[in-house]
């Protein structure tokens, strides 16, 4: 039977390969996007699942986020898989953060997760079955100098994960997260080739990670591969954490 994946920030760097490889492999998939262009991403996605769908909305809102997912459910049938993958980052001081910068960032990270975490649930919980899988950061597990927000938000999500996991682990869903090395995306496109290599040194298998390789563990993590797989924060980091 095919499956659905709605797959939040879909048309960016992690989220459009993420969003492909489930095309390929055989899910009908939900592309949710807000500031991203989907549409050449979403050309090669119907290549491989003709019937796959964008979705535009802020999904850090909860009331859009219910909306979006609703069509989205009445379009393509059963969510059977949410990947929570939007997110922004902030890069500065601690104490020249504004309040709002740091609330725009736990709004995009947290929230959205929480918010189509929370839209999804009750039909997997009647079907006694589904998976959830949040795009989280090593940041979120040793924190980043400069990215205070952005660490601590990632933090957040790897605990949401484990306990969301024992919550609905008695009703079969699996809930895991992703915690991600240096990728290579614009997340990053602040660094100047020196400071990318001089990272590198630090990462033993020496060498950014690419949204490819994020997108080959979310795939294993969503399938039956991983059954008995729950509550797992899985490392894809080239050995540096």
């Amino acid at each position: 039977m095919k499956k659905t994946v709605f797959i939040t920030g879909g048309a960016g760097g992690i989220g459009s390969a993420l969003s492909l490889e489930f095309a390929k492999n055989g899910y009908t998939v939900a592309l949710n996007h807000n500031t991203s262009d989907p549409t050449e991403i979403m050309e090669k996605i119907k290549q491989y699942s003709p019937l796959s769908k964008a979705y535009c909305g802020d999904m850090s809102d909860y009331d859009t986020a219910k909306a979006v997912l609703d069509l989205a459910k009445s379009e393509l049938g059963d969510i059977d898989c949410l990947i929570n993958n939007a997110g922004i980052s902030y890069v500065g001081l601690f104490n020249t953060m504004r309040p709002v910068e740091w609330q725009k960032v736990f709004a995009a990270n947290i929230n959205t997760a929480f918010n189509c975490s929370h839209a999804v649930l009750q039909d997997m919980l009647k079907r006694h079955s589904g998976c959830i899988i949040n795009i989280s950061s090593m940041w979120g597990e040793v924190g980043a100098s400069c990215e205070v927000a952005y660490s601590a938000s990632k933090g957040a999500i790897d605990s949401f994960t484990r306990a969301l996991a024992k919550e609905t682990a008695p009703n079969g869903i699996r809930v895991n997260a992703i915690a991600c090395g240096y990728i290579e995306t614009k997340m990053n496109s602040h660094l100047t080739e020196e400071e990318k290599q001089a990272f590198f040194e630090e990462i033993p298998l020496m060498r950014a990670g690419s949204p490819g390789e994020i997108a080959k563990a979310a795939l294993f993590l969503a399938g039956e591969d991983a059954a008995y797989i729950t509550g797992e924060i899985l490392r894809v980091n080239g050995g540096i954490v």
